[in-house]
């Protein structure tokens, strides 16, 4: 039986007969030999052919062949030789491995007995929008989402998403090793109360329901339950913005702890899924940092942290502007304070803490020496807010206090209620934007290039 081995593997099979599959993604005839590079999850490979192959470029193939060293090669290594097998008589095993055929025998259609035979798996009956072959992307990006199952098969545009699969295994492996349980929690809710009107409506059966915004509520619910929960799922926001960083649709990577001093003991777990995530990302999706370029940014050991208040006063001093008295950060703002905890502290993240209590949701606890101010943070990554957490009321009575203060009837919160009328322990957690840490660590101009189809403001399809 001859073995699958991945392009990237061909190196360590020099001499040997192999099956290559993958993709025809780039063919060129000369005038006594035909190179193909065969494209897989891996990376590429070259095949030398006697014999022209006359299929168009995404055909998928099966290649059997003799490895071959050749330093010219993707790798160092490439299908050729005078070994190759064809192996016509194990249709079955073709059939099982890749779901097709019917067991009675393979279809070679090229090579011969001094080189690699081809099989062909799917022919392209279409080209794809544009040449996948080519190192840079040569499509706008409105035409790269319109056609996002062919388009993403390009290097380029596939590997922020294996540096977001990455990051997410990370996240997880960093979260289980501190205790945290995984957690999967309903997406379809019977209330809008958490943030006001800003939610997707449907029909549930004849009653009506919305599309969760974020697990919070649930999470909280469940530090009763495991003290220490994370989820990994999508949220959902009808926010009708236009922007390049925000979106309909998105991934959160939701924690919750409990029995915390205050929001500094969340802060310090963000730090260590953050730290997580990015040497998983080393780990996992080197030649996709390698493909685009990218330094992978260092997460401190400790990092840089001002409060609201100060920030304002920082923005204030050197910049002309005087934001002291508002609620929020302007995104500018958050530029400038990206700045400064690089300039200052050779760091690309910084925390800002103690926002404003009118800025925060009613769950979230004031600063008891500073009533006006929450004990919660943003954190930002190279002057973008990528992370919102904090610490949470947990006592019964402050729940309900909270609520009327806002003008809220507590009855419309009776399911978030019961878990803190049985009791709850201090806890508090955070959410990061999956996408948004995506793009910004990728240098992405638009959110939607780290966003597998993205759903926005004008974009239901593909």
């Amino acid at each position: 039986m001859i073995h699958r081995v991945l392009a990237a593997d061909l190196p360590a099979h020099v001499g040997r007969t192999v099956r290559l599959s993958g993709w025809l993604h780039r063919r060129r005839e000369l005038k006594s030999v035909s190179f193909l590079v065969v494209r897989d999850r891996s990376g590429l490979a070259q095949v030398v052919l006697r014999e022209p192959v006359p299929y168009p470029e995404e055909t998928v193939l099966e290649v059997t062949g003799t490895v071959v060293a050749n330093p010219a090669a993707p790798g160092g290594a490439e299908l050729a030789g005078a070994e190759a097998e064809a192996e016509t008589g194990t249709g079955a095993e073709t059939a099982s491995e890749t779901g097709t055929g019917t067991g009675t025998g393979t279809r070679p259609v090229a090579g011969s007995p001094a080189g690699p035979v081809v099989e062909v798996l799917s022919e392209a009956v279409q080209p794809p929008p544009f040449d996948l072959y080519r190192p840079a992307v040569p499509a706008a990006l409105p035409t790269i989402l319109d056609n996002a199952p062919a388009a993403l098969r390009h290097p380029r545009l596939r590997a922020p998403f294996e540096i977001a699969a990455a990051g997410v295994a990370g996240f997880r492996a960093a979260l289980d090793g501190l205790g945290f349980v995984e957690t999967h929690t309903p997406k379809i809710v019977g209330t809008a109360t958490e943030s006001g009107a800003n939610v997707f409506g449907i029909d549930y059966f004849g009653r009506p329901a919305f599309l969760a915004q974020s697990p919070q509520f649930y999470k909280q619910a469940l530090v009763g339950v495991f003290e220490r929960v994370y989820e990994v799922g999508p949220v959902f926001r009808a926010e009708p913005h236009d922007t390049a960083r925000h979106l309909a649709q998105y991934t959160s990577l939701d924690a919750e702890l409990g029995f915390v001093r205050d929001h500094r003991d969340v802060m310090a777990v963000l730090r260590q899924a953050l730290a997580g995530m990015h040497a998983s990302v080393s780990a996992r999706a080197g030649s996709a940092l390698a493909l685009l370029e990218i330094e992978l940014p260092e997460v401190p050991q400790e990092i840089p942290s001002i409060h609201f208040a100060d920030a304002q006063e920082l923005i204030a001093r050197h910049t002309g502007e005087d934001p002291r008295g508002e609620p929020d950060l302007a995104p500018a703002h958050e530029r400038r304070l990206g700045e400064w905890a690089l300039r200052e502290h050779g760091s690309e993240f910084v925390f800002v803490t103690g926002y404003p209590m009118v800025k925060r949701p009613f769950y979230t606890h004031p600063d008891p020496e500073r009533p006006e101010y929450s004990r919660s943070f943003d954190l930002l990554f190279r002057g973008l807010e990528l992370v919102t957490g904090g610490q949470r009321l947990h006592r019964h009575a402050d729940c309900l206090a909270a609520l009327t203060a806002r003008g809220e009837d507590p009855r419309d919160y009776a399911g978030y209620l019961a878990a803190f009328a049985c009791g709850m322990p201090p806890h508090g957690g955070f959410a990061i934007g999956l996408e948004r840490w995506t793009s910004r660590l990728t240098g992405a101009a638009n959110i939607r290039q780290a966003t597998l189809f993205p759903r926005d403001l004008h974009r239901l399809s593909p």
